[in-house]
């Protein structure tokens, strides 16, 4: 079972919005596949203009919002490597609408104990427990005031198939030319695990990373001068086929593509080489959704004078707090990431001599560059995120002292 392709379309498109429209100061990752369902589901309960900046939001009617909510869930809970928890925490003295609550999945609903610092707590281990102990806490505030917390937590794992080596990377120009980084490489004869895609914004690099669970990581490397909103959008857009890729075993010899030489060498054997370098990284964010409101369909539902949410029950609540938190880890054996969505309602060797003559690609990622991560049978990105900060190459002895 995989995820409705009407909501990996609806899905993928909130992904662009954010990443193409969003600011990012450094590295970011983001997860929209994580902050969909809450949006969704309070689409569904919402009303007035709330319901429809909310339903413009998550790509799909407010009317559809639920249904598609629980398919979503119970499909991506079938996805090896990949875990996703959604949690609501209410005052005890809120009323709520039974049909409501009983449209959500089996003990996702608690009350809160009127103990702000052990209710802080109690969400607290929720959140490491449902990210793997990636994402600690909460990323809002709670105290007497909130009536309402709904949360969403993801988790994604994968090994590589073909592991990468370590190494040391010294980039020859762009922003990190001359730095004495830590590398990853790898070579592999397959050369259609990268491609080029000729878009309105200028050329995309694209190189498939395969994990051995059907989740992969797609690393993108736009021209220079292509903003990061820019190679991410056109990275998504790939997904779909909106921007078509050339794959690398039809690519011209020469530089066909950021990053990319394409050659004919003589070679021993007679299979082609894909030779790849790109850097591990760690990368974190933390996103105050309500800083541009109307990009998540929250803006008119932050009235504090009315309430938007009659679905929910009878004592008008806006949203006070909407916040998400992330990490990713890319490394020489596999890729993690976690991302924890909360919206909260208050009030308001000498070789032989060569025989062949082979085509080699060289990959380069040792400049800042995206990434997504990406289901392989539905397209769906789990996280998108961008590199801006690589990792130092320290002697093995250093670690050591």
């Amino acid at each position: 079972m995989q995820p409705a392709a009407d909501s990996v379309r609806a899905m993928n498109r909130l992904t662009e919005r954010w990443a193409t429209t969003g600011p990012v100061d450094g590295g970011t990752v983001l997860s929209a596949t994580s902050l969909w369902p809450l949006l969704a589901l309070l689409a569904d309960v919402a009303d007035g203009p709330a319901r429809a900046e909310l339903s413009d939001a998550i790509g799909l009617s407010a009317d559809e919002a639920a249904a598609a909510t629980r398919g979503y869930l119970e499909a991506v809970a079938s996805v090896p490597g990949v875990s996703t928890a959604l949690g609501l925490w209410t005052k005890g003295t809120l009323p709520l609408h039974t049909a409501w609550t009983a449209g959500l999945p089996a003990g996702t609903h608690g009350t809160f104990s009127g103990d702000p610092v052990a209710d802080r707590k109690r969400l607290d281990s929720w959140a490491e427990e449902h990210t793997g102990g990636l994402i600690r806490s909460m990323p809002v505030a709670i105290d007497e005031a909130t009536e309402l917390v709904l949360a969403a937590a993801q988790a994604v794992r994968t090994r590589w198939l073909q592991p990468f080596h370590e190494t040391e990377l010294v980039p020859a120009e762009g922003p990190w030319q001359g730095r004495y980084l830590l590398g990853l490489g790898r070579t592999t004869s397959l050369l259609d695990r990268v491609g080029v895609a000729h878009t309105p914004d200028g050329p995309l690099t694209v190189l498939k990373v395969l994990g051995d669970a059907g989740i992969d990581v797609h690393l993108v490397l736009g021209a220079p001068d292509m903003t990061p909103g820019q190679v991410l959008g056109r990275g998504i857009r790939t997904l779909s086929g909106t921007d078509a890729v050339i794959p690398g075993d039809r690519l011209p010899t020469g530089e066909p593509g950021p990053g990319l030489r394409v050659t004919d060498e003589r070679s021993r054997t007679p299979e082609p080489e894909l030779v790849v370098r790109t850097v591990p990284f760690r990368v974190e964010a933390a996103h105050d959704l309500l800083a541009d409101p109307a990009r998540f369909g929250l803006a008119t539902a932050m009235d504090t004078s009315r309430g938007h949410f009659p679905g929910i029950g009878p004592e008008p609540l806006a949203i006070g707090s909407a916040a998400q938190a992330g990490l990713a880890m890319f490394d020489a054996k596999g890729f993690e990431a976690a991302t924890l969505s909360v919206v909260c309602a208050a009030p308001g060797s000498m070789p032989p001599p060569p025989r062949y003559t082979v085509r080699r690609i060289e990959a380069a990622f040792d400049r800042p560059f995206g990434f997504l991560t990406v289901h392989r049978a539905s397209r769906l990105v789990l996280t998108a995120g961008w590199v801006a900060d690589p990792v130092p190459f320290r002697e093995p002895d250093e670690d050591e002292e």
